[in-house]
């Protein structure tokens, strides 16, 4: 078989069947989804021939790696989220969405404001500042939190892969050396038609299926609850959570603005990390939609503390499937999926949306997966006729998008947030995920033949 040796065989088939026991015991067995993960991880390990004093590090270091990332994310988001839902900005918000697009347009609705508030932001991040609105808008209009919310994600997952100027996309731009204004011109021909597919249409056929319970911790929390109370105006409301997305997106040009190295580029750097964008946005939101609203300081230490308690699981099961991943990656299955798709010799454009397909596969990072295949494709590219680096960029990003499962992070941000089973995540997120990626090869393929 393509001159392949049996070890990355082997190691292929040990990582297929550990992601069906996996999923078997947590959806059949009802086994404690973390346990589940962290058993299945050993015994993947083992069964690689890791060195036994490496097992245990090498989950450890999958669970560290990813909460480093999403923990305090998660946290400050859900701040933010609890302001924005006991100050009435999500109701604002919601309102205004449902009298632009109308209750009958509210999977578009979310869908556009996904794709506006995920362009600088990483899918986690973006994906916490949305998903009170969502809470609100499903409930206020009795919405289905599957048809409003897939149409969300897939928006949120689209300008993550495929637009510049979010960092994931701008990763692979750089890499494959390809021209900014064209990838971003590209990305939105690609991406536009992509998410409607992946988000509203998918949703709508998806949706009828799966009947989620009506409880819901975290909408609890989150959604908007005294509809007869004095709202803050809207563009209060909307510039308090775009705050850390206007962050994000300086700091992601800020060599556009100021000399690298410089004092100013490092503040600015800085100021639009992450954490910092988020821990700024939450102690705004404590003045704008707290204390302007006349709740007092030990209401804002209450609410800031209620909002915490339902993510301590979604936490730690995110973890728990870094630690997975990242026992994937040391156990070889990584560079099995490379040496097998080095060896297949197919065309560049679908090589580069294989590879990235394969290692997301494997890992469960789409950040990752786009790195890795662009790392590996663009010397390849370098010395091929007839390249477009473009469009090579957006294939790579949209093979890193392909169906989502228990070793991603954001596969479980998606199930606890929406309350659902594994079965109904990878019927509704998972499915998603990979029509995005489909989608995104075909108009990626189309392009590149008329271009």
């Amino acid at each position: 078989m393509l001159g392949i040796d049996t070890h990355s065989i082997f190691l292929l088939s040990a990582a297929v069947v550990s992601v069906i026991a996996l999923i078997f015991m947590i959806a059949v067995v009802k086994l404690n989804p973390v346990i589940t993960l962290l058993v299945t991880s050993l015994a993947l390990a083992v069964v690689a021939g890791m060195p036994p004093t490496s097992v245990i590090r090498s989950f450890e270091n999958g669970v560290g790696g990813t909460l480093g990332h999403i923990a305090v994310i998660v946290g400050l988001g859900t701040m933010l989220g609890k302001m924005m839902a006991e100050s009435g900005a999500s109701d604002r918000i919601a309102f205004t969405l449902i009298r632009v697009f109308g209750e009958k347009n509210v999977p578009w609705a979310m869908m556009t404001i996904a794709l506006i508030v995920g362009l600088p932001a990483f899918f986690e991040v973006a994906f916490v500042l949305i998903v009170p609105i969502l809470y609100t808008v499903a409930r206020r209009t009795k919405t289905s939190l599957v048809l409003a919310g897939i149409p969300m994600v897939a928006g949120l997952s689209v300008v993550h892969g495929l637009v510049p100027p979010h960092p994931a996309a701008t990763l692979a731009v750089t890499i494959y050396h390809a021209d900014m204004g064209r990838t971003i011109f590209y990305a939105l021909l690609v991406g536009i038609p992509t998410a409607v597919i992946a988000g509203p249409l998918y949703a709508k056929l998806i949706a009828p299926h799966v009947h989620l319970s009506l409880e819901n911790p975290m909408a609890d929390q989150l959604a908007g609850h005294d509809e007869s109370r004095n709202l803050p105006g809207f563009w209060l409301s909307i510039l308090t959570i775009l705050l850390p997305v206007f962050l994000m997106l300086v700091g992601s040009w800020a060599d556009t603005f100021s000399t690298a190295g410089s004092g100013l580029n490092n503040t600015l750097k800085l100021l639009g990390n992450d954490d910092m964008a988020l821990l700024i946005g939450a102690l705004c939101s404590f003045v704008t939609l707290g204390t302007m609203r006349g709740f007092s300081r030990q209401t804002i230490l209450r609410f800031s503390n209620e909002c915490l308690a339902p993510t301590a699981a979604i936490t730690l099961l995110i973890g728990a499937g870094g630690g997975f991943g990242r026992v994937l990656q040391d156990s070889g299955v990584s560079n099995a999926i490379i040496t097998i798709a080095m060896r297949g010799h197919v065309p560049i454009l679908l090589m580069a949306w294989a590879l990235a397909a394969m290692l997301r596969l494997a890992t469960g990072s789409s950040t990752v997966s786009m790195a890795t295949a662009a790392s590996i494709v663009a010397p390849i590219a370098a010395h091929t006729v007839g390249v477009h680096p473009e469009l090579l960029a957006i294939a790579t990003g949209s093979g890193a998008l392909i169906f989502s499962h228990v070793n991603d992070g954001g596969f479980w941000i998606v199930k606890e947030y929406f309350n659902m089973s594994v079965g109904e995540t990878m019927k509704t997120w998972s499915v998603a995920e990979t029509i995005i990626a489909l989608c995104g090869l075909m108009f990626s393929s189309v392009l590149w033949h008329f271009t």
